[in-house]
């Protein structure tokens, strides 16, 4: 019987892998066939063998992010390789075009950056400071439910503007656990809890150029027209649009009937943790990431670049053994290879003036750049909902750097800003998935949060990436 059974778990797990597999290369294929087909039939005037090389590719990667037939990183990998053979050899083109930038999108202060940001993350977790984190915000906030929520909201929006979203709520939410646990499924204030933690941390990205993948893009293509973003530029307009959207959707949760009369019972918190963290380690975590970020965001001040400071949590954090070896190979390197490839795919549409040619494309239907901006904010919101954000901006931003004036910059920081913006689904965000996964609420309850910022994000983007860029038009920066 023990025998029969085990052919018949064999014998399913085979079939499952040959269908997937088969699966997963039919749907490549298709995307192949309808790039080509979309290629083939996109009126370009003039166009050249280097543009429909590109068009093709980027109507590629978009179907390859959205079906998954490959993963997200693995487009990312798919694009510097093609655009290497394409692009710098006379395979495709007479006269190949220089491919160093294309190869070089991997040593991009914007990866590096975002690897300090990785280091700090995996460091904060590594010395449990989400217990800690949830302990301050208790002494800090209370017991109230309407206070503790905002309190819970603020720190996850906070701490998710200096390491990953996803680690955030992972972090969060984690900590929230053995409360929301206690609460029944249907209680308002563990909806609002585990609605509100991954909306914060989604959003609480817009604070800095690290917070959020989106808002490294967007600062890595202005560079290539010779736009500089500073990380404390950012800082200047993210944090208080970030803070202010998280204000008011704790304003618009803690109105659906959660009741503060009753102090939560949170004697948990009393109870010995598993492993004792020395206190040391935790204070050279806090310290690292202060003085990280300190030279970050005065980058003007002493020229250091932002990939060099980067290397300050990479290594102290490894030198004191706080992150092994081990667990170094254990970070998401598939999200630098997918920024990579973004990147790579960015610079390429506008080498081969593909940008250019889109705006032609756009200002034919004489829409004004003001109706352009809105259409590409919402454009963003619905693309991120069914897709990753970081592949909706590494699509969008680079077709909007041909818009003339003040738009060329505004348009990709709206997209950015929008792109941490889409909240309707549980796959919409990483932050949202992990909220799902607790069993405790249900799909229906993250459309609150997309509704709810679908509707007030872009009448603040909007007008802020326009003001921004009109700024760094006058030469503003810190």
């Amino acid at each position: 019987m023990g025998s029969s059974d085990s052919r018949r778990s064999a014998f399913k797990y085979y079939r499952d892998q040959t269908l997937g597999r088969l699966f997963n290369t039919s749907t490549f294929l298709g995307n192949v066939v309808i790039a080509f087909l979309v290629t083939y039939f996109i009126p370009f005037e003039d166009a050249t063998p280097a543009m429909y090389s590109v068009l093709f590719l980027t109507i590629l990667a978009l179907g390859l992010w959205i079906t998954e037939a490959i993963p997200p990183f693995a487009v990312g990998i798919f694009i510097i390789g093609y655009l290497v053979f394409t692009l710098g050899s006379d395979y495709f083109l007479e006269t190949p075009m220089p491919i160093s930038g294309y190869v070089g999108a991997w040593t991009s202060d914007v990866i590096w950056l975002l690897l300090g940001g990785f280091f700090l993350a995996e460091g904060m977790k590594r010395v449990e400071l989400d217990r800690t984190l949830f302990r301050f915000t208790v002494r800090r906030f209370g017991k109230k439910p309407k206070r503790l929520l905002y309190g819970l909201m603020m720190m996850t929006a906070v701490a998710s503007m200096f390491m990953s979203n996803t680690a955030t709520a992972a972090m969060m939410i984690g900590s929230i656990m053995p409360l929301v646990s206690k609460l029944s499924k249907g209680n308002p204030l563990t909806r609002s809890l585990l609605t509100g933690i991954p909306a914060a941390a989604s959003v609480g990205g817009i604070g800095t150029i690290i917070g959020s993948t989106p808002n490294a893009i967007a600062v890595g293509a202005l560079e290539t027209i010779g736009v500089k973003i500073t990380f404390l530029t950012w800082m200047v307009f993210g944090v208080p649009l970030a803070l202010f959207l998280v204000w008011s959707f704790w304003k618009y949760l803690s109105s659906k009937n959660i009741a503060d009369v009753v102090d939560l019972d949170l004697s948990f918190l009393d109870e010995e943790p598993e492993h004792l963290v020395p206190v040391k380690e935790k204070w050279i975590v806090i310290m690292t990431l202060f003085f990280t970020v300190l030279l970050w965001s005065t980058e003007s001040l002493h020229g250091i670049p932002l990939a060099a400071t980067s290397a300050v949590p990479i290594v102290v954090l490894t030198l004191t053994s706080i992150i092994s070896a081990d667990q170094v190979r254990g970070l998401p390197w598939d999200t630098l290879m997918l920024v990579a490839g973004g990147l790579a795919l960015g610079l390429a549409i506008v080498d081969v003036g593909l940008a250019d040619k889109f705006i032609t494309m756009l200002n034919s239907f004489n829409f004004p750049l003001l109706l352009l901006a809105i259409i590409f904010g919402y454009l963003t919101l619905g693309m991120s909902n069914v897709m990753s954000n970081t592949a909706a901006a590494a699509i969008l931003i680079p077709i909007t750097l041909g818009l003339p004036g003040i738009f060329q910059v505004s348009v990709p920081l709206i997209i950015a800003l929008s792109a941490s913006c889409a909240l309707f689904l549980p796959v919409s965000t990483p932050p949202n998935a992990i909220a799902y996964s607790t069993k405790l609420v249900d799909q229906k309850d993250f459309r609150i949060g997309g509704i709810y910022f679908a509707g007030i994000a872009p009448i603040f983007i909007l007008p802020l990436g326009i003001l921004v860029a009109y700024l760094l038009s006058l030469g503003f920066t810190l």
